[in-house]
């Protein structure tokens, strides 16, 4: 059986231990998670947008990013299944992986082993984890292979799609991509509909509509979601006031933070804080 996103899914949903085969589908809102994803295309790669940068994911190359960082699919050629497998946060951190590698993944970057050389054994893997978790008969040996994988990925030769996001060529991507992606670089500035508008170069309601038709959701909507998912983000990863939070994520009152957050997360900032972090 193979997955797809659910749109509709809850904000922050957990996955736990998983490893699943997924067809690849344009996401109408970003996904977000508190474990470490693991991607492999055995046939062709596919687009994601990362915190408002185009990442092109290579096929036939172990992939890993930390789900916190709000991920989605902008782009793919057909539908091949990929592998998708996730490991629980505070799992990931007792395996006490060089910290080099560790922070990379913190700070937000996508990497990837240089080298197509694996590629027969990882799909390999992948196969094995599927059901081996599946089944939960042997996800203990899963969890060894996992950990051993990463291991050898961690003190490889890896690389990353990280571009500036002046090297991003407005010829290369669609106007809804455009304004996604600028939505993503700008959220925290007081950023307004019309702005949106004149930075893509088209009328406001327009912009608003064709992004609705496309996400499901409006400008001034997903401008909020970008925020909360920054927010997010740091009451798990830093001890910063939460008052500092609120004004570093572009709110400009904190009441409409709190707002806000309660109706994405239905829980208050300290609670999701105790929660997760």
């Amino acid at each position: 059986m193979e997955n797809s996103f659910d749109k509709n899914g809850d904000e922050l949903k957990s996955y736990g231990l998983t490893c699943e085969k997924w067809t690849p589908s344009l996401m109408r809102k970003p996904d977000r998670h508190n474990e470490i994803e693991i991607n492999y295309f055995p046939e062709r790669g596919i687009t994601y947008l990362f915190q408002g940068k185009k990442t092109i994911i290579p096929a036939k190359k172990l992939t890993i990013f930390w789900g916190l960082v709000p991920h989605q699919i902008i782009g793919c050629d057909g539908n091949a299944p990929y592998y998708v497998c996730t490991v629980p946060f505070s799992l990931f951190l007792e395996w006490k992986f060089p910290q080099s590698f560790v922070d990379r993944l913190f700070k937000g970057e996508v990497l990837f082993e240089v080298s197509e050389s694996n590629w027969q054994y990882d799909e390999y893997l992948f196969n094995n984890w599927l059901n081996d978790i599946n089944s939960n008969k042997s996800a203990d040996v899963a969890l060894l292979e996992i950990r051993a994988r990463l291991g050898r990925m961690a003190i490889g030769n890896l690389s990353f799609e990280r571009k500036d996001p002046s090297s991003v060529h407005s010829t290369e991507i669609s106007q809804v991509e455009k304004i996604a992606i600028f939505i993503a670089q700008n959220y925290y500035k007081p950023i307004k509909v019309s702005d949106i508008g004149k930075a893509v170069e088209l009328h406001p309601d327009h912009a608003n509509a064709i992004f609705k038709k496309t996400f499901g959701s409006t400008l001034s909507e997903y401008i909020t979601e970008e925020r909360i998912s920054h927010a997010q983000r740091m009451l798990v990863s830093t001890d910063r006031s939460i008052t500092d939070i609120v004004f570093d994520c572009g709110f400009n009152s904190i009441s409409r933070f709190n707002a806000a957050f309660l109706k994405i997360n239905e829980c208050t900032p300290r609670e999701f804080r105790k929660r997760y972090q």
